[in-house]
């Protein structure tokens, strides 16, 4: 009987595209684990760190624009007629 449901397990897996044995290489170890999880935090990290520049950049530009209107209409009110 185990021999029979071991057999339609493989072949449904192979069925799904997965190799049989693709499931027993799936456990790694904790040390890999670990360089996993410190590749992730770099990435997050570079991740922020990029969207937190493009966002400085658009604001100085969005203030440094504003300021340049706000000297023109002083500007304009100053000018003697």
């Amino acid at each position: 009987m185990k021999a029979i449901l071991s057999k339609l397990l493989v072949a449904g897996l192979l069925a799904a595209g997965v190799a049989p044995n693709a499931l027993a290489q799936d456990t790694q170890s904790p040390k890999q684990d670990m360089k996993d999880a410190g590749t992730d935090t770099e990435d997050a990290a570079k991740k922020t760190g990029h969207a937190t520049q493009k966002g400085t950049k658009k604001a100085a530009h969005k203030t440094a624009k504003k300021t340049k209107q706000g000297a023109q209409k002083v500007e304009d009110k100053t000018q003697p007629e």
